[in-house]
């Protein structure tokens, strides 16, 4: 009988091992941010374009049957595509647009091509309905669920710098032109609603939250990257569905910074994490966790379970920081859509989150914080 703890301790730390909570490394493992050897994307020149006319319908998912063999089978872009894909379109509040050309330094390629094919249409939910719906001013309006906006075209975001929120590119362009209410657009901040409709009472009792409500942002500018925009790279992949919006004023809450996507096999237990404004929970935040069934060198594919209104939600990992010493999370990639990939002559669905690579990396950094000095460490 002596043997019986023993033996329980050891299956105790195996179930342990099996959800992500022991490394079978040693009792000091950590998963650890790697170091990367960063390019810098610098704007070369700028063209002043005419205004669009925001006549595209707002897409709250976008679709693709271009799967990892299909994106693993193309070649990576030369370093001019890399340029031309980089280059990138500011539209200002006002209605006016321009177009920045771009150097790469450093590295001389990154980034992937897309593909084409034939889209099919179905509820992002696989199997089991894993999500959780977050209530509570204690956890909404706490990080990092805090970090997680809603846009007013029916998107998310997640706010990952004082001003700025990062999104999917598909949430204000379609590719062709912008979408509908892009030159009014706003960020929505989820907060109290109280029952007596003061502010600020000193009295807690009697301002006990009801709900939440929305209080609303207006955007200054927005970047999106040439290689979204049809007629370049982006036919219809996925790769660069990514854009950044700027806030006329400070958020002030605390945001969650980008990093470089790591390998699937080094996130802790192979997993990712996001939260969103799916649509069939309006006025909910839906948080959820999965793991990675696949990568190529731009994109991460796993069956995270999502509805339209979370494309745009940032997809974050925490792991271990040594330079710090403590653990930290960052956004990793940014949850874009659906795919259908031909398995064998068998279709199955996924869901996609665009990788935040180095290269795209130090241009959303720049875009941040206008000077590529501050872009050295991902």
């Amino acid at each position: 009988m002596a043997g019986i703890p023993g033996l329980l301790l050891l299956l105790l730390l195996l179930l342990l091992c099996a959800v992500g909570q022991v490394s079978p490394y040693g009792a000091h493992w950590k998963p650890t941010w790697p170091a990367y050897r960063l390019p810098v994307v610098l704007p070369q020149s700028t063209l002043n374009l005419g205004k669009p006319d925001f006549g595209a319908e707002a897409k709250l998912e976008v679709s693709s049957s271009c799967g990892p063999q299909c994106h693993k089978g193309t070649p990576l872009p030369t370093y001019e595509e890399a340029k031309r894909y980089l280059s990138y379109e500011t539209l200002y509040a006002n209605g006016s647009r321009t177009e920045t050309q771009v150097g790469i330094y450093v590295l001389s390629s990154g980034g992937g091509q897309e593909s084409s094919g034939k889209s099919r249409r179905k509820r992002q939910i696989y199997g089991y309905d894993s999500r959780f719906s977050i209530f509570g001013k204690d956890f909404l309006l706490n990080y990092p669920f805090s970090t997680s906006v809603k846009l007013s075209t029916g998107c998310t975001g997640t706010l990952v710098a004082e001003k700025h929120v990062l999104t999917a590119a598909h949430c204000i362009h379609d590719g062709k032109t912008y979408v509908k209410g892009t030159q009014k657009l706003r960020v929505g901040f989820l907060k109290p609603k109280f029952k007596d409709g003061g502010r600020g009472a000193n009295d807690s009792s009697s301002a006990m939250p009801e709900k939440m409500k929305f209080q609303w942002i207006r955007v200054k500018r927005t970047h999106v990257p040439k290689g979204w925009i049809k007629g370049n790279a982006n036919d219809i992949g996925m790769d660069y569905d990514y854009a950044l919006l700027e806030l006329k004023k400070p958020h002030k809450r605390k945001f969650m910074k980008i990093g470089v996507s790591p390998p699937a096999k080094q996130l802790p237990g192979g997993r990712i994490h996001f939260s969103g404004y799916d649509n069939d929970r309006p006025g909910n935040l839906v948080y959820r966790f999965c793991d990675v069934k696949d990568e190529t060198y731009d994109l991460l594919y796993q069956q995270c379970d999502a509805q339209p209104g979370a494309s745009g939600s940032g997809v974050y990992v925490r792991m271990w920081k040594r330079q710090q010493q403590k653990w930290e999370r960052k956004i990793i990639g940014i949850f874009s859509g659906h795919q259908w990939v031909d398995m064998n002559g068998s279709p199955q669905d996924f869901n996609v989150a665009v990788r935040i690579t180095p290269l795209k990396y130090a241009q959303i950094c720049y875009w941040i914080k206008g000077n590529y000095l501050d872009c050295r460490e991902g």
